[in-house]
């Protein structure tokens, strides 16, 4: 069995969802985990944060035009006025039920559940439409069987042992419809896993059901080897292993944020991510193969401040980075890169809400220099120090590019470049016909 995932614009409107429920049709007996309609959670976000602030007004309003889409979605989605009137009434039920709030306290309890409901009614239309056109859909609440433990993490003996229940209940279903994203606490509350968000749902389910295939499905023809708005004549990378789709996912590729990966590597199933409105395209396969002697791609990382404390106490001194480090980590911030010499430091943030007072507290230990609007240019793929040349070919591609910072060796899969963020057209292009010349 395969698990197959399909995002908000996706199931952004009645065409979408029809066009997404001819590929349940082709794909037969899978379970397919769907996200809200593009837009609905920002309105939900917004209605929460009228009820955290008592503005009824501003529910009304925000209900009213979000029940509005809805109304005429499934007025465009069904052709019978039994499933219209059945997803009508659906449908109003669950905007009282959310307007119902508003004559009660407001916690982030309650949040948590308005926010649950655009998962819910998108795999409800999903389904009745399924059903609608002759397909035996079984919906399977993923409340009954996604839950998070007492450290807010994914309890994956509770899923695995919980979807084989659920799903034995729907035996010989033609698709299986679940939500993404949502999922019960320890407190048995409704919650949501945060991270990667329904791309996460897909993965834990996966990993839970020894599934053959988890398949991404998105309006984007998978990743690519460098940024198509930037350089021409881009082209898909057709594979990728698990730590090569980290590096690209952190390092700016917007499709497959990099923790939804883990459950899948750990798991040993193969990723696919491929686009829905180009459905025969073969996509992009992520797997724990490595193409060896391989460059896969070029990306970059927007919005980097560099950081760089420079200090005669630090000559052969020990306990120094600790102390320099245990000050982002008071923060709570993180550091992308980091490069040493015998007196200094230098490391890239990307979240500067600290950044004042982390400078102020950096100087008890030396100079600190900041370069502001700075940009990571990454190179992906089987970068082992013993791959010889490769280091120098990209290197060489930067001769004529200012560099601020280079990591190389803290993995096995990237270089990383640090440049002025005007210079990061430059380092792509100059990167990509050095590297993919001879494509």
């Amino acid at each position: 069995m395969k698990v197959l995932k399909f995002g908000g614009t996706s199931v952004g409107s009645a065409a979408r969802i029809q066009h997404v429920a001819g590929l349940v049709k082709e794909n037969g007996a899978q379970i397919y985990v769907l996200s809200a309609m593009s837009g609905t959670t920002n309105s939900l976000v917004e209605i929460a944060g009228y009820l955290y602030n008592k503005n009824i007004d501003g529910v009304r309003d925000t209900v009213s035009t979000l029940a509005g889409k809805y109304k005429r979605t499934i007025d465009e989605l069904y052709s019978t006025e039994e499933y219209k009137s059945k997803a009508f009434t659906y449908v109003n039920e669950i905007f009282e039920y959310i307007s119902s709030f508003s004559k009660q306290l407001f916690t982030q309890a309650e949040e948590k559940v308005i926010l649950a409901q655009g998962e819910i009614i998108s795999t409800h239309l999903m389904t009745w439409y399924l059903q609608e056109c002759g397909v035996n859909a079984c919906l399977l609440d993923a409340l009954e069987f996604m839950r998070l433990d007492l450290q807010g993490e994914p309890d994956q003996d509770y899923i695995a042992a919980h979807i084989k229940k659920t799903l034995a209940a729907c035996k010989g279903a033609d698709a299986y419809i679940t939500q993404g994203f949502i999922c019960r606490n320890s407190q048995d509350g409704i919650d949501n896993l945060q991270r990667g968000g329904s791309d996460y749902s897909a993965s834990r389910i996966g990993a839970a059901i020894g599934a053959e295939e988890i398949q991404i499905w998105t309006d984007i023809d998978g990743m690519h080897d460098n940024d198509p708005r930037i350089v021409k004549d881009t082209r898909p990378v057709r594979h990728l292993s698990f730590d090569e789709a980290a590096e690209l996912a952190y390092f700016g590729a917007k499709i497959l944020h990099p923790t939804c990966i883990l459950p899948a590597k750990y798991a040993n199933i193969p990723v696919r991510l491929l686009n829905t409105m180009e459905p025969k395209a073969p996509g992009t396969l992520i797997d724990n193969k490595t193409e060896r002697g391989a460059i896969k791609a070029v990306a970059a990382k927007d919005n980097i401040t560099a950081i760089k404390i420079k200090s005669s106490r630090m000559l052969l001194a020990h306990g120094f980075l600790r102390k320099v480090f245990e000050i982002f980590e008071s923060y709570k911030t993180s550091i992308d890169m980091i490069c040493t010499s015998e007196v200094g430091v230098s490391v890239s943030i990307d979240d500067t809400r600290h950044l004042g007072e982390i400078v102020h507290d950096l100087k008890r230990y030396g100079t600190v220099t900041v370069d502001l609007d700075m940009c990571i240019v990454c190179v992906v793929g089987d970068m082992d120090w013993e791959n010889l040349g490769f280091e120098t070919k990209a290197m060489s591609a930067m001769k004529d590019i200012p560099v601020r910072m280079v990591s190389y060796g803290g993995s096995n899969y990237n270089i990383s470049f640090l440049v002025k963020e005007e210079d990061k057209g430059a380092a792509l292009k100059a990167l990509s016909d050095c590297l993919f010349s001879e494509r």
